[in-house]
């Protein structure tokens, strides 16, 4: 049985082996996927158990995507521009680690029908997934990024992959078609992102990264001053369906069951 694992700290909350285990059992594939809790000094022993093909193939989460990189062989092209891995497998004896995040979030857009080309786009928070986001909408033709950050200092080392990136202190609000949180604030029912969007106007689209069961409170606010919103859950399934293609050779389907298992 071939053994999938994803590793982050914290993991509790991943919904990756419930997906990713779904699509195993109704593709007859001899595998399982687990979640496993590590610290940093345990990555360099994870990547040899991929090297001797104990392991298979593995998803990275938070804190990870950067730090896995110096112990990997080869990057593809996607991992290299935005410096973050979040698929892990072996090729020809190489371990590659890839970037199946800007194809989550490229179709989770295109899955909507929200066409991006010539919209200003503002992003809340700087964190792991943030540069695929933001690769994935220079992509889509995007006219203007804006970054905001708790940590200024954060967002500016963001400019060494991104130049022209806009950075705005945190509670500054620029003209925007599309504002995107990329923080961890909503993860809890009760986090608040404490920013004033009064006066934004309307027919603005609000997407938060969170794949959460409950609607998070910035979404809420955004469809109650009647914007668009949509959660992170189209965004986490092909993130996973990408993963899933690489390591099986498998097109698993996208279907209302597979919704109903985030919920």
């Amino acid at each position: 049985m071939k053994k999938y694992l994803v590793i982050g700290n914290p993991i509790e909350h991943s919904l990756s082996p419930k997906l990713h285990n779904y699509w195993i059992n109704i593709n007859n594939i001899d595998a399982i996927y687990e979640k496993k809790k590590i610290n940093e000094d345990e990555v360099k022993d994870l990547i040899l158990q991929i090297r001797k093909k104990e392991i298979c193939g593995v998803n990275v989460t938070v804190p990870f995507k950067n730090k896995v990189i110096s112990h990997l062989d080869k990057l593809t092209s996607e991992s290299q521009s935005t410096q973050s891995v979040n698929t892990i497998y072996l090729d020809n004896n190489n371990v590659v680690g890839h970037n199946t995040d800007i194809y989550g979030f490229e179709m989770s857009i295109k899955k909507i029908k929200y066409n991006l080309e010539g919209k200003k786009i503002l992003i809340l928070g700087s964190g792991g997934v943030v540069p695929s986001i933001i690769f994935a909408l220079k992509k889509m033709k995007v006219s203007q990024i804006s970054l905001t950050n708790r940590t200024r200092e954060k967002a500016e080392k963001l400019k060494d992959l991104f130049e022209d990136l806009n950075i705005v202190n945190w509670g500054e609000v620029p003209n925007f078609d599309m504002v995107i949180n990329a923080t961890s604030l909503g993860l809890n029912q009760d986090d608040r992102i404490g920013i004033d969007f009064s006066s934004i106007g309307k027919d603005k689209f609000f997407y938060d990264v969170i794949y959460s069961s409950k609607e998070t409170h910035f979404l809420k606010l955004g469809r109650e001053m009647g914007n668009k919103t949509e959660d992170g859950k189209k965004m986490f399934i092909y993130q996973a369906y990408s993963a899933f293609n690489i390591w099986h050779g498998v097109q698993p389907n996208v279907d209302d069951k597979v919704t109903e298992l985030l919920n």
